[in-house]
């Protein structure tokens, strides 16, 4: 669920001018789930621009704030989401830890890295959520822990029905600063795409399990 429109589409438009989305309708991805896909996701990118990790940090701080109050700590999902849930954590003066999707196999075969007790009171931060899977094991490994989520903020979600389903049935309130309706909607509006682009994008989020195979 997206809160806040103008950011829904600040967000939209800084993350297409640095090309952490990628747009290729006619050279499509391919995930490593096997899909095909006209849009390509990496917000680690952001890290790389002060002005706009800036932006972002703020402005998850500021929904965590809204929503949550002040939880007892701010967890990021390894790898992606480390340095934003820092820029978080860092917002709004509270302790930072982060989720591995496994235990390590070593050492202390720690799966959340960070001082993190049970009983806290967590915020979740992720950088993408597209299936919910990977998301959804972290938020697992926290509640096994002892931890009590409150909820997952991310920077931009495909809107999936999937991963809705799955947040839905774990009981986890997700809430992102953008998603894929706006992103269009801005490369459309922006001419970073044509009409018929346009026509692509849409057809691969109505069906993307079996568009273009």
């Amino acid at each position: 669920m997206v809160l806040n429109e103008d950011t829904a589409r600040k967000t939209a438009e800084l993350l297409l001018q640095i090309n952490a989305i990628k747009l290729k309708p006619e050279n499509p991805f391919t995930w490593a789930s096997g899909w095909k896909s006209p849009i390509y996701c990496d917000n680690r990118i952001i890290l790389s621009h002060p002005e706009i990790r800036k932006f972002v940090g703020e402005q998850l701080a500021r929904q965590v704030k809204a929503l949550y109050g002040k939880p007892d700590l701010i967890v990021g999902v390894a790898t992606g989401a480390i340095g934003i849930g820092l820029l978080v954590a860092e917002n709004l003066g509270l302790p930072f830890a982060y989720v591995r999707p496994e235990p390590k196999s070593h050492g202390r075969q720690n799966q959340i890295e960070g001082h993190a007790e049970a009983g806290q009171q967590v915020v979740v931060i992720e950088d993408l959520v597209s299936t919910g899977m990977s998301s959804l094991n972290a938020v697992k490994a926290l509640r096994e822990a002892g931890l009590q989520v409150q909820g997952m903020l991310a920077i931009f979600t495909y809107g999936f029905d999937l991963a809705g389903q799955r947040f839905a049935a774990s009981g986890v309130p997700l809430n992102t600063l953008s998603d894929y309706p706006h992103l269009i909607a801005q490369a459309s509006a922006s001419g970073y795409i044509l009409d018929k682009q346009l026509e692509t994008l849409r057809a691969w989020r109505a069906n993307p399990q079996q568009w273009n195979s």
